[in-house]
């Protein structure tokens, strides 16, 4: 079954879906004139703006929702396992991932703002890829399918990984017994999230929701604090990394297995471009042009890719502990940080995925519940269905702490890729709306205007659009 699962995984990936990520991102860069960094800084001045609606959700609040979804363990244990098994090139292979990918990001994101919907009860906004699949490319049989395979990754490929790696921190220590302790933490974790999902363990939450932050930037601190110390290592690293990255030889005598192929999987699970997961999140934003919430989502992807995978990478590299097969994964990770602070060291990033994991488990189903609403006509089903469905979620986590390394990222990263497919040609084909969105976007800056989106401007009628049919149209004729 392992080999079945890696043998679908290494075609999915290469030729099909590496060359759609390519195409996508290049293209969606070439029309948009590169907007990930020519409007970096408006990106970052974008995310200071109060939100639209008194109470509303800000474009921050929708950015740190967005980028908690995307960082977690992919960050610590996807980095980690890209450089045992795939090398040091897979960190440039990461960073180009997320420059040209984070186009993508800013086109499903803008076009989700754009198709977004109203909750007229409660007044929140929601919206995603199967809404503007529905909405604009009339597909309602599509946004189902889509909505199904992001059912699959992340009730079913994404926690059951997400479980393997939290128990596989355990690895490094003396009382860990692979026959029983993955057992133990997997029943674990299966009741706390079990707890949670049936209406406890709102302390439990409250809690995490408080502590992950500061264990996140403890962790950054921590990573960069051995970067620094090893700094007369940072040169030699680097020239490795480049190394590794452009020797076509070796990457072309075994392409599945090679750092280009690894550096895009990990990249791609870790900050989740053009997968159609932040969409969801960044259509919750109260802003006055869905340009801002796009922009906003290009500084998430940075700052998981740029920032915190280069961080793991960069210290694990300077450590002098040799990337196999054998520690990849989080033993990497906890030689690394040993190297340096001793016995303390693998401690705390147990206690750090510990977090991480929870909180992304419980993270990942909320996105899970969005999908369920949508295929069930806009509405959660009754409390029997959706009992059995948090049952059956718990047992994914349950189980994912005693499944194979090699079959849990095979099958994170064939969902993954099955959402991605469904997307990112949706993107394509409604790009030119994105497009005509960011060009009306600039003219009223260059005015001087704190933008506010007007449909007609963009040649989109406003009747068909849930969420802006209901703003004031703007009286002046339209630049297009």
């Amino acid at each position: 079954m392992v080999e079945f699962l890696n043998t679908v995984d290494s075609v999915l990936y290469y030729p099909i879906l590496i060359v759609v990520l390519a195409v996508a991102g290049i293209y969606f860069s070439i029309r948009t004139r590169f907007v990930q960094v020519r409007l970096f800084v408006e990106a970052i001045r974008t995310l200071v703006e109060k939100p639209q609606e008194e109470g509303g959700v800000s474009s921050l609040d929708a950015l740190f929702v967005s980028t908690a979804s995307r960082v977690g363990t992919g960050n610590i244990i996807g980095v980690s396992t890209a450089i045992c098994l795939g090398g040091p090139g897979a960190a440039f292979w990461m960073w180009v991932l997320a420059i040209i990918g984070a186009s993508s990001a800013f086109v499903e994101s803008t076009l989700a703002q754009i198709y977004k919907r109203r909750d007229h009860h409660t007044g929140e906004c929601y919206g995603g890829p199967a809404y503007y699949i529905e909405s604009a490319l009339h597909s309602r049989w599509l946004g189902v399918v889509f909505a199904a395979f992001l059912i699959l990754t992340y009730a079913f490929g994404f926690n059951l990984l997400c479980s393997y790696n939290m128990q596989s921190t355990f690895e490094t220590y003396s009382f860990y017994n692979p026959s029983v302790t993955p057992w133990i933490i997997g029943v674990i974790l299966a009741v706390l999230v079990g707890f949670c999902l049936f209406g406890g363990g709102k302390r439990i939450v409250k809690t995490t929701s408080v502590l992950v932050p500061f264990m996140g930037l403890f962790y950054v601190f921590l990573v960069y604090l051995i970067v620094v110390i090893n700094y007369d290592k940072i040169p030699s690293v680097i020239v490795a990394i480049m190394r590794d990255a452009f020797d076509f030889e070796a990457i072309g005598g075994g392409i599945a297995g090679s750092c280009l192929m690894y550096g895009i999987k990990r990249g791609l699970y870790s900050n989740e471009a053009g997968v159609g997961s932040a969409p969801n999140a960044a259509a919750a934003a109260h802003v006055s042009h869905p340009v801002k919430q796009g922009l906003a989502q290009v500084i998430s992807v940075y700052i998981d890719t740029l920032f915190l995978c280069t961080a793991t990478a960069m210290m694990c590299l300077v450590s002098g502990v040799p990337g196999t097969a054998e520690n990849a994964g989080a033993m990497y990770v906890q030689l690394a940080v040993s190297k340096t602070f001793d016995a303390a060291g693998p401690v705390f990033i147990t206690v750090a995925m510990a977090l991480f994991a929870f909180t992304t488990l419980l993270g990942n189903l909320f996105y899970v519940h969005n999908a369920i609403a949508f295929i069930n006509n806009k509405k959660m089903p009754g409390k029997k269905v959706m009992t059995v469905i948090h049952i059956a979620c718990c047992l994914v986590v349950l189980f994912g702490a005693v499944t194979p390394m090699d079959a849990c990222w095979a099958l994170a990263d064939i969902t993954m890729g099955g959402m991605a497919l469904i997307n990112l040609p949706a993107c394509v084909i409604l790009g030119n709306v994105a497009f005509m969105a960011l060009r009306d976007y600039e003219r009223q800056r260059k005015q001087g205007r704190n933008p506010a989106f007007i449909a007609r401007y963009i040649k989109l009628d406003p009747s068909k659009l849930d969420y802006w049919k209901h703003k004031e149209r703007d009286s002046k004729a339209s630049p297009f």
